[in-house]
């Protein structure tokens, strides 16, 4: 059974930077894509970044292109969520997950994500 672990979320005032960390527990870590969502407060969770298994290919919500960076160490099972600019509006619970299925070649579904961590809160003041 897969564990996911987040970690690296507080409190940042706006245009200040978290990088959160979540750590994989499986053997498997290296052949799934994974992702990242959050929860606001009365909102749905909503995709943020992902990343392919071999980290190669990443894809971005529009809400964070350009101010946020996904990336992995398959040498130490953990997938990184670098939030540079932050806004008021990236307050948020945020999850990782990681795939079911290994070596996906196209973006993975929401649906399709079957390891979900418990969140880490990312609290940004204006």
């Amino acid at each position: 059974q897969v564990q996911l672990a987040e970690s690296g979320g507080g409190l940042v005032q706006t245009g200040g930077s978290l990088r959160l960390s979540c750590a994989h527990s499986g053997r498997t870590f290296g052949s799934v894509s994974m992702g990242w969502f959050r929860q606001a407060p009365g909102k749905e969770r909503e995709f943020v970044a992902a990343i392919n298994w071999s980290g190669t290919q990443t894809y971005y919500a529009n809400s964070v292109t350009g101010r946020f960076t996904i990336s992995r160490d398959n040498a130490k099972n953990t997938v990184y969520l670098q939030m540079d600019g932050l806004k008021p509006e990236d307050t948020a619970v945020y999850y990782c997950a990681a795939d079911g299925r290994a070596y996906r070649a196209s973006p993975t579904p929401t649906e399709e994500y079957v390891y979900w961590g418990q969140g880490t809160q990312v609290t940004v003041s204006s």
